[in-house]
């Protein structure tokens, strides 16, 4: 059940950002809001549906590792924090994200996952 979940909220990440790259934002909001969906019914089984996300964190796309990491902030902070700072050197929409995940944790406004 946890895996089929974890696949689910990769193949939206991933096309999340590829409607985004293609202009195609109203496609794009779909897939974040399933992204939100799918990660609710991983809490619902309390830290070992975070633990199920963390997988993706090694995932070969770096989009996917940088959605996962910035949910996972609370519960896995140095796994998570080393993505995105990896993440946040380069210079596309994905290093912004990661660049801005980390400024919403450094400055206590980030809330993906209040626990």
């Amino acid at each position: 059940m946890m895996e089929k979940l974890v696949e689910a909220f990769a193949q939206h990440a991933a096309a999340q950002n590829d409607s985004i790259r293609q202009g195609d934002a109203k496609t794009g909001n779909k897939h974040a809001k399933k992204v939100n969906e799918t990660f609710d019914k991983l809490c619902a089984h309390g830290n070992a549906g975070r633990d199920a996300l963390a997988a993706l964190l090694t995932h070969p796309r770096m989009d996917v590792r940088v959605k996962a990491a910035a949910f996972l902030l609370r519960h896995r902070t140095d796994d998570a924090k080393a993505v995105l700072q990896e993440a946040a050197q380069g210079q596309d929409l994905v290093s912004f994200a990661a660049s801005e995940a980390l400024k919403r944790w450094a400055d206590g406004t980030w809330a993906l996952d209040p626990g």
